[in-house]
């Protein structure tokens, strides 16, 4: 697979919004040991440390500290790289920032995401373009199976919702202006992320980290459902999609939601391995973050595997009712008092 990924990639002209954060530094940095031209457009690192400084992402790129909601400097990029294929990124996910300032959430996912869809439809050399969205658009209903195509969107908060408009967005670009013309455009949807390099806040593994080295107990909270990958994995897949979107072949639609860690439970196994002291404490009182289930329907993404096949696992997984679900409980950290 990374022979194939390094003979697709190598000398293509690749534009990665959001390439200061978490997963485009990774991909970014992907790209670059498959020797892709790679242009990097997003806002200077928000905090120290971070993983575009450690790992010195900007080394043999192109990069460039702009906002997408900059039309001028968005434009100016474009032209000046002529991308063949675009990556979008960029995107405001912090809960707590986006009850603070919900215009500038809706204005960096939805207005952003537009921004970014127009200069791909005035650009002629971008032949394929990915644009990042979560599971978090779609409402939960309370099914106890995953949410499919026709699945509500969520308007429980500024960033499921100004996911859910982008994504709206997205699909009125394709219908309009990509249907018949050589760009191909797809969405990847991703959960929530793990890995290397994540300092960012409020997020878990960073907040693990931060407790300990303060000699604080921790206090686990059980709040939901949520889905977890490797960035690694989630880079991967806008590898792969990427290159099916240039080639002009249909990609598998769906996500595969198999044996993901519940927050609780990576919790508690990251901090085993490095400490003893963990509290775990459940308040069923407390109104969760987060929706209390977060997982997309794996069925149709089996359907359209291009090599028809069906794991033993997936097969024994799909037999009964419960088939699809992921039995997970997210947590939320909080300092004990």
């Amino acid at each position: 697979m990374a022979q194939s990924l390094a003979a697709f990639y190598r000398g293509k002209r690749v534009l990665v919004t959001g390439h200061t954060g978490f997963q485009g530094g990774w991909l970014v940095s992907w790209l670059k040991l498959l020797g892709a031209q790679v242009c990097g457009y997003g806002l200077p690192p928000a905090s120290r440390p971070n993983f575009f400084d450690a790992t010195v992402v900007d080394r043999g790129i192109t990069s460039i500290f702009a906002d997408i909601r900059d039309r001028n400097a968005l434009a100016a990029a474009f032209t000046e790289f002529q991308p063949e294929i675009v990556v979008h990124c960029a995107a405001q996910t912090g809960l707590e920032a986006a009850i603070q300032d919900p215009v500038q959430t809706f204005a960096a996912n939805t207005l952003g995401t537009v921004h970014i869809l127009d200069e791909i439809r005035q650009t002629r050399s971008v032949r394929a373009a990915v644009i990042t969205s979560h599971v978090e658009p779609y409402q939960d209903r309370g099914w106890f199976w995953g949410d499919r195509k026709q699945s509500f969107f969520d308007a429980s908060g500024p960033v499921s919702s100004s996911f859910a408009c982008a994504e709206l967005a997205v699909s009125a670009h394709i219908k309009s202006f990509f249907s018949k013309t050589k760009t191909a455009v797809g969405v990847g949807r991703i959960p929530n992320l793990i890995g290397g390099g994540d300092w960012a806040e409020g997020r878990l593994i960073p907040e693990l980290i931060r407790t300990i080295t303060s000699n604080e107990p921790i206090v686990i909270t059980a709040s939901g459902v949520a889905p977890w990958l490797h960035v690694i994995e989630v880079a991967r897949a806008y590898l792969l999609l990427g290159e099916k979107l240039f080639k002009g072949q249909r990609p598998a639609r769906g996500i595969s939601d198999l044996q993901n860690p519940t927050r609780s439970t990576l919790a508690i196994s990251f901090v085993a391995s490095l400490t003893s002291g963990v509290k775990r404490k459940s308040r069923s009182n407390q109104k969760p973050a987060r929706m209390p289930t977060r997982f997309l329907a794996w069925t149709r993404a089996l359907r359209e595997r291009s090599d028809g096949r069906l794991s033993s696992q997936l097969k024994k997984r799909s037999a009964g009712p419960w088939s699809g679900i992921a039995a997970t409980i997210p947590i939320r950290i909080r300092h004990a008092a």
